[in-house]
């Protein structure tokens, strides 16, 4: 039986945001990694260990991201793997940050690894954010697949939302609105929760799946103003069918996460929009015989 990583709340807690299943990557299913969104642009670590090694890697080719992303692995610190329920030998592997660390040097929770780097591997809606993954010793630390799974020691707050809200940001393919207002900024994590009160993660449903902050049973249903949206299955949510729209007009998605900064907002995914500042949104779900969904190329 595989055993996850579960990541302390102390640690979690030193980023602004995190999801596990808001991805379109292998990496990401069913929870096998996780995304720590820090506060400034600064990649801090979110393990403790020694570096054993540092790559660099091209990037699919996008005009508004850097041309190379680089992977950071990290054997793990007894102590960390202890707090986590880790096994011994097991490694981290850190992406999404320019090392200013080398093999050899001792890093420790909260100590920079260098800047986070805006990859071509993001969609442009995207922000800059701390991948981390984990390998049992002896595995190759640098193939794309076969990360062990992760999870969350973070009671994340279910956010209730009507669908409604104001424009507050523009971005060149997204919007993000004002709603809705999260319960506790600065205290704890939330997110926009299912007609049962369940946090919801992941790209709804531009990626074919997405997750929970909270656990579901296999088969369980889940559901949003009304219609159902996904489908539990192993660790995660697999999205049924669905269009997301704003004031009517199908959209690429909602990007779902967990937040605990005051900026928390619904983030809806929209290349070549024509919403403003300002504008008063109506977000809904409904079902769809040919539903957006966005690979990796």
């Amino acid at each position: 039986m595989t055993v996850s990583v579960d990541l302390p709340s102390e640690i979690v807690s030193r980023y602004r945001r995190f999801s596990r299943f808001n991805s379109p990557y292998p990496a990401h299913d069913a929870g096998h990694a996780i995304d720590l969104y820090p506060s400034d642009g600064d990649g801090i670590s979110p393990v403790s260990g020694v570096v054993r090694e540092t790559h660099t890697v091209g990037c699919p080719n996008r005009p508004y991201a850097a041309s190379e992303d680089h992977l950071i692995v990290v054997e793990l610190d007894e102590e960390w793997c202890r707090r986590a329920g880790a096994a011994p030998g097991t490694v981290a592997r850190v992406l999404h940050v320019i090392p200013t660390v080398e093999p050899g040097d001792r890093v420790a929770v909260g100590d920079s690894l260098g800047p986070t780097t805006r990859s071509g591997f993001f969609g442009r809606w995207v922000d800059d954010h701390v991948h981390l993954g984990f390998r049992s010793s002896g595995t190759n630390a640098l193939r794309a697949s076969g990360s062990l799974p992760v999870g969350v020691d973070v009671n994340v707050a279910s956010v209730p939302w009507d669908g409604t809200g104001t424009v507050i940001e523009c971005g060149p393919s997204h919007v993000t609105l004002d709603a809705p207002t999260h319960p506790d900024p600065g205290e704890r994590f939330a997110a926009i929760a299912s007609d049962d009160g369940v946090p919801i993660d992941g790209g709804l449903a531009h990626y074919a799946g997405g997750g929970a902050f909270a656990t579901l049973d296999a088969g369980e249903t889940v559901s949003l103003w009304g219609t159902r949206v996904g489908i539990a299955r192993d660790r995660g949510i697999e999205w049924e069918p669905i269009d997301v729209t704003a004031n009517g007009e199908r959209v690429t998605g909602l990007s779902l996460f967990a937040a605990r900064d005051g900026d928390y907002g619904a983030k809806i995914v929209t290349p070549d929009h024509d919403l403003a500042v300002g504008d008063v949104v109506s977000v809904g779900v409904e079902p769809s015989d040919d539903p957006i969904r966005l690979g990796v190329g």
